[in-house]
């Protein structure tokens, strides 16, 4: 039972690293606006997140992407998004990664 859900956290990892913020070249896993993924027995899947502004206009957009396509994982059961600004997201969240391509490194 374990592995599957860590199998299926690793899925999302995925995907999350598959989706891009429209306004920032750098996936929103990197940009380290996911806080935290939970999985539960059920394959219920809940996701802690935050945007780099509290005012984004891609707000709705995002979160409704980032829903579906975890949703199209074949074994996830159900999506929560929970959209949290504290603690307020700061570039020192990002991954080197995402500082490198950002130029910021």
């Amino acid at each position: 039972m374990a592995d599957n859900l860590l199998q299926l956290e690793t899925e999302v990892v995925n995907v999350l690293k598959n989706t891009y913020d429209p306004e920032i070249p750098v996936n929103v896993y990197d940009l380290g606006l996911i806080y935290k993924i939970d999985v539960d027995n059920n394959n219920q899947v809940e996701v802690t997140m935050t945007l780099t502004a509290p005012n984004c206009p891609v707000a709705d957009d995002l979160l409704l992407e980032i829903k579906e396509r975890i949703e199209e994982i074949p074994d996830v059961k159900g999506v929560a998004i929970n959209l949290v600004f504290d603690p307020p997201w700061d570039k020192n969240m990002m991954t080197e990664a995402a500082m490198l391509e950002l130029g910021l490194l």
